[in-house]
């Protein structure tokens, strides 16, 4: 992370996701399906769920972000089925104006997260995490890989 905060790192990661994504969409809309453009960009949203899933939210003391945890956890679940329904029109990539509007779904989707997530949580995990759960988040970013067959916990309900 290179003396960055961790805010400013996970912010980063959204922006390259967001990217990404809209990478693949004005490719799609110009003809073109990609399927390694969206499955980059949706290993890298699963990934940055794992980290905050796993190694954030837990390391966040302040009971005061109970609540605003489990909005993000619940929003991580909408997000995941979603990434789901994409990998699977992926697959049969025929349906490209059902591709394009999950794809713009997933889109709102992280605005809608990104914007509750950055000024709320993200700050508690400049200012109060501890240094050894900082470290230890750090070290996954710069070189972690999701578990193979991890799921996020709301995913299913």
């Amino acid at each position: 992370m290179s003396g960055l905060t961790v805010s400013a790192v996970l912010e980063s990661e959204h922006r390259k996701i967001d990217t990404a994504l809209a990478i693949f969409m004005d490719k799609l809309i110009g003809g073109r399906v990609q399927p390694e453009l969206l499955t980059t960009a949706l290993e890298a949203l699963r990934r940055h769920i794992y980290i905050e899933e796993v190694f954030l939210f837990p390391a966040i003391p302040d009971d005061r972000m109970v609540m605003a945890i489990g909005v993000m956890l619940r929003e991580h679940g909408r997000l995941w089925r979603t990434m789901d329904t994409l990998r699977g029109l992926l697959t049969d990539a025929k349906d490209v104006r059902r591709l394009a509007d999950t794809c713009g779904e997933l889109l709102d989707q992280l605005d809608q997260h990104n914007s509750k997530e950055e000024p709320v949580i993200y700050p508690q995990a400049d200012h109060s995490l501890a240094p050894q759960k900082s470290t230890e988040l750090a070290r996954f970013i710069e070189s972690g890989h999701t578990p193979d067959g991890w799921v996020c916990r709301l995913a299913r309900v």
